[in-house]
């Protein structure tokens, strides 16, 4: 394995492969994995330090450290930055980085593209970074940006912020087709659908609601571009148009985004439980048809997120029951994943402690959307903490959790050193105890009726706030720890061997992708067996 990496180092690059030109210039999957993933975790503390600033001025009541103005501009850019800058691209980076080693192929199937749909990335969050030293600030209307908030009165930095989401948008569908293809054009030979790990299945099927939601995405800002500056009406009422048809073209996008941002974690989870567990995965089979449902699923529930708009009521039965459809597949998952870990000779490395976290707290999260599929309930509960607290629990000891789980379940491949174990579990607890702590109190005062995205609150949430608070610092000052010992296990340390994981069933060691063998300037020379 070593000399797989230092090959991927050394051999394969022709041209100016000293220093940065080598980074810039890529086409080398692993690097781009690599660039992938440093560029979201450089994301994920930029939108962290966003949500410390909202929980320092939520630690008390009355107005702290902001002008309302400002708190409504880092509660849009932390959504915003956490959703399409920390999640997607570290998700897009595992795919880059395990795809073609999964499935025997020696490097994603549009090499040139991939380095493309990276570069795009760190250009479009610039942009939408620099809205905040923009003459009237940064986009202040919410990560969901409903209109008219985002087309009447919006700042004048809004025409930015489109432009940047197409930049994003543009880069996940060229990250999804080269998914896609690589997959279906590129296993090794005998390799059939039906064989391939889960974590590839969640990527062909995530790539697949990408290249199908992310036009949807560019319609609608499309649509408010057109309305701020070519006089268009599509959401003003005073020109014939509708408000809620934003939220309608905008959940149609914005509900199967949110299981982008977790399918790929079930695919992780599926990896590493099995192998401390030393079991088999229970029920493939049931696992993929599972994701498949809930993708499907997924396209056809977007209007829960909109039961107090007034729809007829016809509509509101129809998209409750839709939704409490999904818990069926997403039972499947957590059950296989619970009967995997059934009287498995388990061992509780910092990647297990990540899963297993992964499968408790993601299925508090789940619960908890169940209760707001309700439509009576969800009159209640709408607009408030506790729907912060849903989507938290799934988005954070969820997805974030599961790329932790990743990185360090990978590290000694990706490095070829161990991790400093005791430093890994550290962090796990912190981070676990840190989410914990800032999350579940919110579904108390979210019950108890305090709305959110207000600076500003009443007298009787101010204890479980100062709580959430404190818990957020633990869980955000913790993610320094995670930068030492990533860093740290990439300088050195205890040397990885094949068996790093005890030898354990279920991690791919077996199939290392070798360094490619050109650098796709030229047409690649086909080895016989393709050309017959």
């Amino acid at each position: 394995m070593s000399a797989v990496i230092e090959n991927h180092h050394d051999d394969h690059h022709h041209g100016p492969d000293k220093g940065l030109m080598r980074w810039v210039l890529t086409t080398n999957h692993k690097d781009i994995g690599t660039l992938y993933l440093w560029f979201s975790f450089a994301m994920f503390l930029t939108g962290g330090c966003m949500a410390l600033v909202i929980r320092a001025e939520l630690f008390q009541p009355g107005l702290q450290l902001v002008v309302p103005e400002f708190f409504n501009q880092m509660t849009t850019m932390h959504g915003l930055i956490m959703v399409f800058g920390a999640v997607m691209p570290a998700f897009v980076g595992l795919a880059n980085w395990l795809v073609p080693m999964m499935i025997g192929a020696p490097d994603m199937a549009l090499p040139r593209m991939n380095n493309y749909s990276f570069w795009i990335l760190p250009f479009a969050f610039s942009m939408l970074l620099s809205t905040l030293f923009m003459e009237g600030g940064a986009p202040n209307f919410g990560w969901t940006f409903y209109a008219p908030l985002s087309t009447e009165y919006a700042p004048p930095s809004v025409t930015f912020f489109i432009f940047a989401v197409h930049l994003m948008g543009i880069s996940s569908i060229m990250g999804s087709i080269n998914v896609v293809v690589t997959i279906l054009n590129l296993r090794a030979p005998g390799m059939r659908l039906m064989d391939m790990p889960l974590f590839v299945w969640t990527w062909l099927i995530t790539a697949y609601l990408l290249i199908a939601v992310m036009p949807v995405l560019a319609g609608v800002v499309t649509m408010m571009l057109m309305d701020i500056h070519f006089g268009t009406a599509f959401f003003s009422a005073g020109g014939g148009g509708d408000p809620v048809l934003f939220q309608h073209v905008f959940w149609f996008f914005g509900h199967p985004e949110v299981y982008i941002m977790i399918l790929p974690a079930f695919g992780i989870v599926s990896a590493i439980i099995p192998t401390f567990a030393r079991k088999k995965l229970f029920g493939y089979d049931s696992m993929v048809y599972a994701t498949a449902s809930i993708a499907f699923l997924s396209f056809i529930v977007w209007a829960h997120h909109m039961f107090t708009v007034g729809m007829p009521i016809a509509g509101e039965l129809y998209f409750m029951y839709a939704t409490m459809l999904i818990a069926v597949p997403t039972g499947v998952k957590v059950f296989n994943w619970a009967a995997t870990m059934w009287q498995g000779s388990m061992t509780f490395e910092t990647p297990m402690l990540f899963a297993v976290a992964f499968v408790i707290l993601f299925t508090i999260g789940g619960l908890s959307g169940l209760m707001l599929s309700i439509v009576p309930a969800d009159f209640q509960y709408h607009d408030t903490y506790f729907v912060v607290a849903h989507f938290h629990y799934v988005l954070v000891p969820g997805s974030i959790f599961s790329i932790m789980a990743a990185a360090y379940y990978w590290l000694p491949k990706w490095t070829g050193n161990m991790y400093d174990e005791t430093l890994g579990k550290t962090h796990f607890w912190l981070s676990f105890v840190g989410v914990n702590v800032t999350f579940f109190p919110q579904h108390f005062i979210g019950l108890a009726g305090m709305p959110r995205r207000y600076p500003d609150y009443a007298l009787q949430f101010a204890d479980w706030n100062m709580v959430s608070s404190v818990g957020a610092f633990i869980f955000g000052f913790s993610q320094l720890l995670f930068l030492f010992i990533v860093i740290k296990c990439i300088m050195g340390g205890k040397k990885a061997t094949d068996e790093v994981w005890d030898g354990a069933e279920g991690l791919e060691w077996t199939i290392a992708s070798p360094a490619p063998y050109h650098t796709f300037s030229t047409p690649p020379e086909l080895p016989e067996r393709a050309m017959a």
